[in-house]
């Protein structure tokens, strides 16, 4: 545990409600002129009267984005710094990972910039549900022929069974988004075996009729497959073991997610919408399991450096979330919050509750998220 973290009170288990919020942390670089434009009351109250606040760079070596590391390791899920997420995932999906090491997949495009390979944000590809069937079926010839197996979950997530791959260093497909791929393909001894599946997956794919039906849409075609969050049987329970060596061997907290990746909405409930988050706030009670809550609807825009649509996406956050939380803290019907909102280098990590909302010396301001 940081000791920073632990000096502030910020231990996971103390707080009732953890709200994850990946990108609602402004860029650095403009974050002065984002705080200003950003009307967000409710948010400037709940990070200003706080029992404890710090911000914690990504740790070294991580080829994640400090919200996935954070809710694996919440989760017991992490590895080091290497979020093992993809059996836990599977079983979300009702799949049964076995005793196999097994990847989380993820169909992409990737495309030439001026100078380098860059991947396109997952999130625009917009891949249907007959689409992206289609391209499993036709993938599974190549990876079988290689060894492998590959299993659905849903259009976006897809999973691979590659036993041999315990070593292989992968990162986060939003990590990697806008990147020189150079710097972020996978590596280590498998890698060589990787290369030569994804140019078999890619010869099959190049000339597929879903791909074709997508260009003719106007749409990238899916050229290519991104494995990462390996995780095995060993990984899980070496993960619970450092999760009760820290102290957070209590009972694992209820997750839900809006707007997030395949693999948080496979590890608990998918809520279609803001209200839907809302309602699960306002209905949690003190002897309830730990929530987690994840809400991504501020990552498109921040990734795509759309700061006027981050900037509406907050202020549906303020008024869907930030307000009734505020509400309910204080009034005393949440005992205990925290709030993680991250950018792509680290995390802000706040924790407020009835007692810190009385602090009403404390004029309530976006500082924080400079």
């Amino acid at each position: 545990m940081d000791p920073a973290v632990r000096a502030h009170g910020l231990q996971y288990g103390m707080a009732q409600i953890t709200l994850v919020l990946p990108f609602a942390l402004p860029a650095p670089e403009f974050a002065a002129d984002l705080t200003r434009a950003l009307q967000a009351p409710a948010l400037a109250a709940l990070l200003s009267r706080t029992s404890g606040r710090a911000f914690h760079p990504l740790a070294p070596g991580a080829r994640v984005l400090p919200h996935e590391l954070f809710v694996a390791q919440a989760l017991g899920l992490a590895h080091g710094p290497v979020p093992a997420v993809a059996a836990s995932a599977m079983r979300g999906y009702g799949l049964d990972p076995g005793d196999g090491t097994w990847f989380v997949v993820n169909p992409g495009h990737v495309q030439i910039g001026h100078s380098h390979l860059q991947m396109v944000d997952p999130r625009q590809l917009d891949l249907r549900e007959d689409e992206s069937r289609a391209l499993f079926e036709t993938a599974r010839g190549p990876f079988r022929d290689g060894g492998y197996e590959l299993r659905y979950g849903r259009a976006d997530t897809w999973f691979m069974r590659a036993d041999a791959w315990g070593d292989l260093l992968t990162s986060s497909p939003d990590a990697a988004v806008g990147m020189n791929l150079t710097d972020w393909m996978p590596s280590g001894p498998p890698a060589r075996a990787f290369r030569k599946l994804q140019n078999d997956v890619q010869v099959e794919w190049y000339t597929h009729p879903a791909n074709a039906a997508r260009e003719a849409r106007g749409q990238a075609p899916v050229n290519t497959f991104w494995p990462w969050g390996g995780a095995s049987f060993a990984h899980e329970h070496a993960g619970k073991l450092v999760r009760a060596a820290g102290g957070r061997a209590g009972a694992a907290p209820r997750v839900a997610a809006h707007e997030a990746a395949g693999w948080l909405d496979a590890l608990g409930d998918q809520l279609d919408a803001l209200s839907d988050a809302a309602a699960l706030l306002g209905a949690h009670k003190p002897d309830d399991a730990p929530l987690l809550l994840v809400c991504g609807n501020a990552a498109a825009p921040a990734i795509a450096a759309d700061w006027g649509g981050w900037l509406q996406q907050m202020g549906r956050l303020e008024d869907a979330l930030f307000a009734p939380l505020l509400a309910h803290v204080s009034a005393g019907r949440i005992k205990g919050l925290r709030l993680v909102l991250s950018h792509r280098d680290g995390h802000l990590d706040a924790a407020t509750s009835p007692l810190a909302q009385r602090k009403f010396w404390r004029k309530p301001n976006l500082e924080a998220l400079r």
